[in-house]
C-alpha cells in the first residue's frame, strides 16, 4: 500500500484518501462494522486488494455463505494487483436503511493488462449489520 505523506501510515486501497488502520482495518480486524453499504463496498474492495479472504466470506449475505469458495476467491484476489475503486453511484444504503445498491467500478492489473470491474451491487441489512447480496442487472 502506498504511504500517506501526511502521516507515514499506508493509504487505504479502497481510494477514501484515509489511513488503512483509520479507514477499513477496523471493519477487516472485527472491532467496528460499516454503518453504510458504501462503506461495506469499500471495505469488501479493500479485502481483495489486502487478500482478506475471511472477511469477504463475513460480509457475504449469510444464505450464499455456505457456498463461498475461498480457495478460488484468494487464488483471484492473489492473481490481481488492485489498482483502485471509483465509486458510481450510491442508493440509499444509509445507517437507517435495510437495503441499498453501490454501482462502482474495481480497477486491476491481471497479466499485464489493465482490467475495469463494473457493477451494480444489492446490499442488504440484516440485526443490524450490513451484508453483499448479488450484483443487479445495471438500469
Amino acid at each position: 500500500m502506498p504511504k500517506n505523506s501526511q502521516t507515514g501510515n499506508q493509504t487505504c486501497p479502497c481510494g477514501s484518501g484515509e489511513d488503512y488502520a483509520d479507514c477499513c482495518q477496523p471493519f477487516h480486524d472485527g472491532v467496528a462494522m460499516p454503518e453504510r453499504a458504501e462503506e461495506l463496498m469499500r471495505s469488501r474492495y479493500s479485502a481483495f486488494a489486502l487478500q482478506k479472504i475471511d472477511y469477504l466470506k463475513d460480509t457475504l449475505w449469510p444464505k450464499y455463505q455456505p457456498g463461498f469458495d475461498a480457495f478460488a476467491t484468494a487464488k483471484w484476489a492473489a492473481e490481481n494487483h488492485w489498482s483502485g475503486l471509483t465509486i458510481l453511484a450510491t442508493e440509499a444504503g444509509l445507517a437507517r436503511d435495510r437495503r441499498g445498491t453501490v454501482l462502482f467500478e474495481a480497477r486491476y492489473l491481471a497479466g499485464g493488462r489493465l482490467n475495469s470491474h463494473r457493477e451494480l451491487s444489492l446490499f442488504r441489512k440484516k440485526a443490524d449489520r450490513w451484508y453483499y447480496v448479488e450484483a443487479l442487472p445495471e438500469k
